[in-house]
């Protein structure tokens, strides 16, 4: 959906479009669950830090790289956020503690992904190039963001979490936007339109209700996971609505991202591995 939006929006103004156009779906949501705002200036300091960490830094990288970058290389380092997640959260969290498990069932899920995209998407990486910096900063930057949320907003409603991060974020991007790319033009295709309504509504609105209340019961380590999926999900989209083919290496793939989440998740290597 981005690399739509990007053939007419600077990356900037789409990262704005992303979070302002969350904002009524979010605060509708709220004002039907009935949750009052925190009052608390401490509160809303941490929303606006979670609100760079998590939307602000990262999508603006994100987009950024992918006008450098194909989308296919750019989920492969975007999947890396797993391996960052729970590296930045072993060494930083106490309750989440790094262990051989958990090291070996990254490891084993990234070599999924590696294997879903294919080696040529490997070969074509370019350390010395600012666009795949830029992604692997803005996986760095989700991990840090799921530290930052369990330390200091943990204990507010994971509805009012979402939003006070979209708020956030929001205020940030703005006058950014304006700085960088300037007055975004609104005489956009229809399929631009669609591509940014999926993007707020369904990537962004939907997905930080699901982040909050997910956070809450895996821990930040765990969340990050969920960015080995994002190859395997892109790729099973084109093979079912573009007819795309599905290469041999993209199933062995899968199952090997299906391993490294079912190490790191533990219970069936507790029960075929019991402790002595």
């Amino acid at each position: 959906m981005a690399a739509v939006v990007l053939k007419e929006v600077p990356p900037i103004t789409v990262a704005l479009f992303r979070v302002v156009g969350a904002l009524p779906a979010l605060a509708l949501f709220v004002w039907f669950k009935g949750v009052s705002l925190p009052r608390n200036l401490k509160i809303w300091s941490a929303y606006l830090v979670m609100g760079a960490l998590n939307n602000a830094i990262p999508f603006s990288l994100i987009f950024w790289g992918q006008t450098q970058i194909t989308s296919g290389l750019t989920s492969i380092l975007n999947g890396t956020t797993g391996v960052t997640g729970v590296i930045v959260a072993g060494l930083l969290l106490r309750d989440e503690r790094l262990t051989a498990r958990k090291l070996i069932g990254v490891v084993i899920g990234f070599s999924g992904v590696a294997l879903t995209i294919g080696l040529d998407a490997m070969r074509s990486f370019d350390i010395r190039s600012l666009a795949p910096l830029a992604v692997l900063l803005a996986g760095l930057s989700y991990s840090l963001a799921g530290v930052w949320a369990k330390l200091r907003l943990s204990g507010q409603a994971p509805e009012i979490n979402a939003l006070g991060m979209i708020i956030g974020s929001s205020l940030l991007l703005i006058p950014t936007a304006l700085w960088l790319d300037g007055p975004s033009s609104l005489e956009l295709m229809t399929s631009t339109w669609v591509a940014l309504l999926v993007l707020t509504v369904l990537c962004t609105s939907v997905l930080c209700l699901l982040y909050f209340n997910i956070l809450k019961r895996v821990g930040s380590g765990n969340l990050m996971l969920v960015t080995l999926l994002i190859p395997p999900i892109a790729i099973g989209l084109g093979v079912t609505f573009l007819k795309e083919s599905l290469q041999g290496t993209a199933i062995m793939g899968f199952a090997l991202i299906a391993l490294g989440l079912t190490i790191i998740d533990g219970r069936l290597w507790v029960l075929f591995c019991p402790k002595r």
